[in-house]
């Protein structure tokens, strides 16, 4: 049963439902807001009232992430200013901003009396440090319970805002055993710290899709063997090395193709340059220029997928690896390092092949690059239903090429 106050806010919910909180600063999406996307849309109704502090559109401001939000059924939004990000600013451009200090304290505190008045007893954020700290703050101030959803691997690297408010954080949770593994490492107790995998919406990726038309766009032959790399371009991801894979791999696979799909992270990247522009130059030295295939970021991931035989990312120390599952869900074979968190959603030898880290001329000899059909076949089969065994999604019709 719920009741609506007289001053025609949401209603106060008087069952025995756990009031949850999600504090959501970014106004632009990304993989961890997906994440927490997904559980405010499948959190049990049932036993679960769920909120969101969100920050809102304003005039010259959009905020599609706030608009994401608002099409989850059965949530209560409520718009929020936590100041701009200041991550990647000068000095100079942080002092600035300074004004709006004052703002974002007084929005913070009427979400503080939002989550008093709806009785919300869990906060739930990401670990970006606007998130972070706004979340342990809302906890000393309201005494909710703070849960801080940690996406990377803890380390001295991170500002310290987000290491104090994980520190004042009532539980931590970690998106792998890997990043949990980091965060008990690095001083915290073992007994807050949880490591839940991520997931996808399995429905959502249909391995059916018809990939010609994507490689008609751009210009793939249809017999040519096609591995897709999609990610953030910045070094540690590893789209280099799979560069030089390909210039490794030329003479016994002139007609092989990388697809490396994203745009550059300029904040990730050490120097402040385009790794976008470093890894077209390298593919020039090596002479693999008219192999490699920049598509910048895409939309349209499932169809590039599709049309891909294979999906490689060797990212060093991956805390998990979204774009793993999703190829996963696509049937596609993956391979990745055994490095950080690959190990726990790829299994060698049946949902893809894990590589070393550093070790090039090992990822150009490693086996996916060549499969033959059966092989695949058999691979496919293994990712998609191992996704499908983790509770992510419904199944679908076996992919018919695979079928025996």
């Amino acid at each position: 049963m719920t009741t609506r106050p007289a001053d025609g806010s949401l209603p106060v919910d008087q069952t025995n439902r756990t009031g949850v909180l999600f504090v959501s600063s970014p106004s632009q999406s990304g993989a961890d807001t997906f994440i927490h996307g997904l559980l405010m849309r499948h959190l049990d109704r049932s036993s679960f009232e769920v909120h969101a502090a969100a920050t809102a559109p304003t005039p010259g401001a959009p905020a599609p992430a706030f608009e994401e939000l608002a099409a989850i059924p059965d949530l209560h939004l409520r718009p929020a200013f936590f100041g701009p990000s200041l991550v990647g600013r000068s000095p100079a451009a942080k002092a600035a901003l300074a004004f709006q200090a004052l703002p974002a304290m007084l929005s913070l505190a009427g979400v503080a009396r939002y989550v008093r008045r709806h009785h919300i007893r869990i906060l739930h954020s990401t670990d970006r440090p606007r998130d972070a700290l706004s979340c342990v703050l809302l906890s000393r101030m309201t005494g909710a319970k703070a849960v801080i959803h940690v996406h990377v691997g803890y380390g001295k690297w991170m500002k310290p805002m987000v290491r104090w408010a994980m520190a004042l954080a009532d539980a931590l949770v970690g998106v792998s055993r890997y990043v949990a593994r980091t965060l008990i490492e690095g001083g915290h107790a073992a007994e807050k710290t949880h490591a839940v995998l991520n997931a996808i919406d399995l429905a959502r990726w249909d391995f059916r899709i018809d990939g010609a038309p994507i490689r008609r766009e751009l210009g793939i032959p249809p017999e040519a063997p096609v591995v897709a790399c999609v990610g953030r371009l910045f070094q540690w991801k590893g789209q280099g090395e799979l560069v030089r894979a390909l210039a490794r791999l030329r003479r016994d696979l002139p007609h092989l193709r990388l697809l490396i799909v994203g745009e550059d992270d300029w904040m990730a990247h050490p120097g402040g340059v385009s790794h976008g522009q470093e890894l077209r130059a390298l593919a020039g030295e090596l002479g693999v220029a008219d192999r490699v295939l920049f598509t910048g970021k895409r939309k349209d991931v499932p169809a590039l997928l599709a049309a891909s035989d294979v999906l490689a990312l060797p990212s060093l120390g991956e805390p998990f690896g979204l774009v793993y599952v999703e190829a996963m869900a696509m049937k596609r074979p993956v391979i990745a390092l055994e490095s950080g968190g690959a190990p726990e959603v790829v299994e060698h030898g049946k949902s893809g092949l894990l590589s070393a880290p550093g070790d090039s001329e090992g990822l150009a000899a490693t086996p996916g690059f060549e499969l033959p059909p059966e092989a695949h076949c058999v691979t496919q089969s293994n990712a998609r239903a191992r996704i499908a065994s983790e509770g992510t999604g419904s199944g679908g019709a076996p992919q018919p090429k695979c079928q025996t």
